[in-house]
């Protein structure tokens, strides 16, 4: 917006007559010769602050401001660009362009705040006189002294205190400021910096918060409305009175009148049309708190905590806010569910996330039952033992050496091994033993001492190897219970690393932003999946062809989809933790049901009773758009040579 602009176009649609002479524009403004001579004092005295300004050698350089990044507040969005929360400190800001800004909010802020800006060069001596007289005629505060230039530097570079040195310095940097920058650049500095009220800070935020529109939308009421917030904004908010905050706003409208910005008939209008107020916006909880969660733990690991609430950041995120909602609502149904059960453990919980295998973005994470009652973050933050469903890691191990297939045999018999910790005598979910039987048998019926004879026999720490492979980096110990889940590990780590069998050994880092950017577009941070072959590919589908038996014949047959599934139970000892971990092509789903404290849950509470029907119910809703996919079959590659 130019000075033209301002001087000489009522509305903001009409196309800019050419810019009037300096005695046109100022008879529009203030009425003839007598600001004529007061503006040549002004340049006077300006000139004689420049040569004071010599002993203010120690004022910051307001060449600074060319490199300015005010801070600005940080946005979530799903994958289609739904805003799911606003992170930030104090400041709530969005930094916006002037053309971005409505014409009537410049003429409404200017008319109240400083209307002679594009006629002074950073003060004006007259403006003390001038409010006085403009403030007496109207019976209250309308007009300021401060020029929109001295309050800028005031609150960019000064200390609030009011003192004659600070107001001196005031005047002096603003008239440094307007012989670097013109007169535009400085009121949209202005326009971005300046409080509006309710932790909004610049005039984007202040618009989306009081009227639910971006600033550039605001009509002529509202643009009034909000420049008279400028003077005092938590006493005229209309959240807290909307009475004054109309009789201010009229004030502003009477002003932009008597100048000749509008005409009578407009103030008038503006006075009578209705407002649809909205609600502070600044401290909104994220409509999606988990996801908000997870993706400010990795903003912060990768940015730091002050970049990531103060950086103006765009994040996109992998998830879709509507498979998320079905999540929690499935996560909340499967907890009446076992309250139902009479599983009454105190502080009883639920973990889910899910991860497409194509691309390992995590695609639904949810932290637990009530966000509300716990902001705990278990899909990421809680280390449990995995119980059986570890067992997919030694079994693949097995595969790998090349000196196992799912048919080779395995004896299921009393067997002890002497460790770290003395003798160590495994038993089976239930007791009893049925002797040899397939290593495919014994993953599908989940038999314990197959898979702690198997582990001791390729290695309990090239299955550590394989896991730290897939991606998981929870402490594991090489102790020779680990094949039974002996380590913690996160439900995320869990979901990721069986999305690496379901994508058939091709494994990219697990993230849930998709992209960021800064508040100007630039790309900060672009997730394109990288995958990488980790898993032989043979080694790899035979695991997935055992994992199939378990929903269809073994532990995991509540889990069954209808369609070409793999996963696996686990249940630790006494019951203190369940899972179902499982996948197909296009999606890896991770279930942990436990207690806070790692109380029992209930004798005969397991994973394959009590996870995987809510792992199914979760299923069966996210890939209802899904076409059904079949894994790749282990004949198509070749078996590992023996090692």
């Amino acid at each position: 917006m130019s000075s033209s602009t301002i001087r000489q176009q009522p509305k903001p649609q009409k196309s800019p007559n050419p810019k009037p002479s300096f005695g046109q524009g100022v008879i529009k403004v203030a009425g003839g010769t007598a600001l004529g001579l007061a503006m040549l004092g002004s340049s006077i005295i300006a000139g004689g602050l420049v040569g004071l300004a010599i002993s203010f050698r120690n004022l910051p350089d307001v060449r600074i401001l060319n490199n300015y990044a005010p801070t600005e507040t940080s946005y979530i969005y799903d994958v289609k660009g739904r805003l799911l929360s606003r992170l930030h400190e104090e400041a709530n800001r969005e930094v916006v362009s002037m053309e971005d800004i409505s014409p009537d909010l410049k003429r409404a802020v200017l008319a109240i705040e400083d209307s002679h800006f594009y006629y002074h060069h950073g003060i004006n001596p007259t403006s003390i006189g001038r409010a006085i007289w403009v403030n007496y005629r109207s019976g209250g505060v309308v007009e300021g002294a401060s020029t929109i230039t001295m309050q800028l530097v005031k609150n960019i570079f000064l200390s609030k205190e009011r003192t004659f040195n600070r107001k001196l310095s005031e005047a002096v940097l603003a008239i440094r400021v307007e012989q670097v920058f013109d007169k535009d650049k400085i009121l949209e500095m202005y326009l971005n910096n300046i409080y509006w009220g309710h932790n909004n800070y610049g005039v984007q935020t202040a618009a989306e918060s009081y009227f639910n529109k971006p600033a550039s939308k605001l009509t002529l009421a509202e643009s009034a409305l909000m420049a008279g917030l400028i003077q005092a904004p938590e006493t005229y908010s209309p959240f807290t009175n909307y009475t004054k905050s109309k009789q201010r706003q009229a004030v502003v409208l009477d002003r932009m009148a008597e100048i000749g910005w509008i005409t009578p008939q407009e103030a008038e209008v503006a006075k009578n049309a209705p407002l649809k107020v909205g609600k502070p916006t600044a401290w909104q909880g994220s409509k999606l708190p988990y996801v908000t969660d997870t993706v400010m733990e990795e903003l912060e690991a990768k940015f730091g905590k002050e970049a990531t609430r103060k950086g103006g950041m765009r994040v996109q995120t992998t998830v879709d806010y509507f498979a998320q909602t079905k999540a929690q609502e499935v996560v909340e149904q499967g907890y009446r569910n076992l309250r139902g059960r009479g599983i009454y453990a105190r502080n009883l919980q639920i973990a889910l996330v899910a991860v497409d295998p194509r691309t390992h973005f995590i695609k639904a994470i949810v932290g637990g039952v009530d966000y509300e009652k716990s902001q705990l973050n278990r899909a990421t933050q809680s280390r449990r033992q995995p119980g059986s469903s570890f067992k997919s890691f030694v079994y693949y191990t097995a595969f790998a050496t090349g000196r196992y297939t799912p048919e080779s045999v395995v004896n299921d018999s009393p067997v002890s091994f002497r460790d770290g910790s003395g003798l160590y005598t495994p038993k089976n979910y239930g007791g009893g033993y049925s002797g040899p039987m397939s290593i495919r048998t014994a993953l599908i019926q989940s038999r314990n001492v197959p898979a702690v004879v198997i582990g001791r026999k390729v290695g309990v720490d090239k299955v550590i190897e394989v896991c730290r492979r897939l991606g998981i980096d929870s402490p594991l110990q090489p102790v020779t219970s680990l094949p039974l889940g002996a380590g913690d590990i996160t439900p995320l780590e869990m979901a990721a690393a069986y999305a690496t069998f379901a994508s058939n050994g091709w494994h990219s880092e697990p993230t849930i932003i998709l992209r960021v950017t800064d508040s100007r577009g630039n790309v900060l941070l672009d997730n394109t999946p990288k995958p990488q072959l980790v898993l032989d590919p043979w080694s790899a589908a035979s695991t997935t062809s055992v994992l199939q038996g378990v929903i269809t014949s073994g532990t995991g047959r509540a889990a069954n989809i209808g369609r070409p599934a793999a996963g696996k139970t686990g249940t630790t000892d006494s019951e203190r933790d369940v899972w179902f971990v499982g996948y197909v092509p296009q999606l890896a789903t991770a279930v942990w049901i436990g207690d806070d404290a790692n109380r029992v849950l209930g004798r005969g509470v397991t994973g394959g009773g009590n996870a995987a029907p809510i792992w199914r119910n979760f299923m069966q809703q996210a890939l209802k758009s899904e076409p059904v996919k079949h894994f790749p079959a282990a004949s198509k590659y070749p078996r590992p040579k023996a090692k």
